[in-house]
């Protein structure tokens, strides 16, 4: 054997164990061994560095396969050529400058702008109270005088009657007595002139309460009933009633408790904050569940004192109910409105608030450009806030993805 068959067999040994030292290129060892060549196992990695010992081949086993590193630790595999792949990620925005302008955001996907307008608006004002009888269309009925109820022509709660109508007939001694003086008055005076008796007895009459109607029947008929009659001052609804058939009347007695339901109040509450502007407000008007119909109502009187229970005042407003639609103890909603005004608005989604400070993403002269800027706003309903300062008719602003714009502009310190 000459020098030359001995020298290629040492470079191919050489070969081999320099491939054994290679380092791991992304956690995998990928030790590549010729057919030839002595099989490797048992590879050893330390810290992405594979130290291939060579070893004699096992009996009766399967050669050991080229070893995969992850993490530093080495498990069996198959020898797969690995590509190296880079996934690019497109910024979603990027900042510019232009000279003497304030740093902007530019946008690079599709952003939804809005445009501040003006809007022909009132603010307006939901409340809720009782409807409640109107004190001055509450009459009491009143015993003038002692007696009996021989007569109740009245004998029931909640009887709608008419003014003049008959509520019950007493006897009383006091009054036929005074009945039969005026009577013997008007007599005398047909005799002699006493027009100051007949005044006189007369004037008694009135006081003890007995009505105009049976007065002019003693002066008329010439003779006196033994029964007094007690009218109804007023017409409405019997809400108290406190005479029985065959009772007797003590003098300045409660008899009945009429009320007229031509006109009704709402009682409605309002928290301490909503006083404010209540005097801004000055169309009201009243619906109630179950009543297809929208009753305009007036301001009157704001009751002076907070109810301590629920920190809330209590207004008061009147209401026409000629056909008596609405009753006492209804649950209603007040609506209260200012009158119609211009107000330069923006959506509540093109808007932010940082530290006590409104934000918004106004676009630039440049496409696609967005400049932060602080305005100010204060709510006007549901869905829009009204400008005060900072904006102008016919601006544009960002009306989405306001979170990832605020994120890029303090990542890149534009404000």
């Amino acid at each position: 054997m000459n020098s030359r068959h001995i020298i290629i067999p040492l470079l191919i040994l050489t070969t081999l164990f320099a491939n054994a030292q290679m380092k791991c290129e992304t956690g995998k060892c990928g030790a590549a061994m010729s057919k030839d060549a002595p099989k490797l196992a048992d590879m050893k990695c330390e810290v992405g560095k594979c130290g291939a010992a060579l070893v004699k081949k096992v009996p009766n086993k399967k050669e050991a396969p080229a070893m995969k590193c992850e993490s530093g630790k080495c498990s069996g595999g198959k020898d797969v050529s690995m590509k190296k792949t880079s996934l690019e990620k497109m910024p979603l925005q990027k900042i510019t400058s232009h000279p003497n302008k304030k740093p902007t955001i530019e946008q690079l996907f599709n952003v939804t702008t809005v445009m501040v307008k003006e809007i022909n608006t009132a603010k307006k004002q939901i409340n809720y109270g009782y409807i409640v009888a109107k004190d001055s269309n509450m009459v009491e009925v009143t015993a003038w005088f002692a007696g009996y109820v021989e007569v109740l022509q009245v004998d029931t709660l909640y009887q709608k009657v008419k003014k003049g109508q008959a509520l019950a007939s007493v006897y009383s001694p006091e009054v036929y007595k005074a009945k039969q003086d005026y009577l013997n008055a008007i007599h005398f005076n047909t005799k002699r002139l006493a027009a100051n008796m007949v005044k006189s007895a007369k004037r008694k009459l009135i006081l003890l309460g007995v009505s105009q109607t049976e007065i002019l029947q003693v002066r008329d008929k010439g003779k006196v009933s033994r029964l007094t009659t007690i009218y109804a001052p007023t017409s409405g609804w019997i809400f108290e009633k406190n005479i029985t058939q065959g009772s007797f009347l003590n003098e300045k007695k409660s008899l009945y408790t009429i009320i007229d339901l031509s006109k009704v109040w709402l009682e409605a509450k309002l928290f301490q904050n909503e006083l404010a502007v209540l005097n801004s407000l000055n169309d009201f008007k009243v619906t109630v569940k179950g009543i297809n119909k929208t009753f305009d109502a007036k301001k009157e009187l704001l009751y002076p004192m907070i109810d301590p229970k629920e920190a809330t005042a209590t207004l008061r407003l009147s209401i026409d109910n000629e056909d008596e639609t609405l009753k006492p103890g209804m649950y209603a909603k007040l609506h209260a409105s200012t009158q119609s005004s211009t107000k330069l608005v923006i959506p509540r989604t093109a808007a932010m608030r940082k530290s006590g400070v409104w934000y918004i993403f106004l676009a630039t002269e440049f496409k696609g450009e967005y400049e932060p800027l602080a305005v100010e706003l204060k709510p006007l309903d549901s869905k829009h806030y009204e400008v005060t300062k900072g904006l102008n008719v016919g601006d544009t602003l960002v009306n989405n993805a306001l979170f990832m714009m605020d994120s890029d502009a303090q990542i890149n310190s534009i404000y």
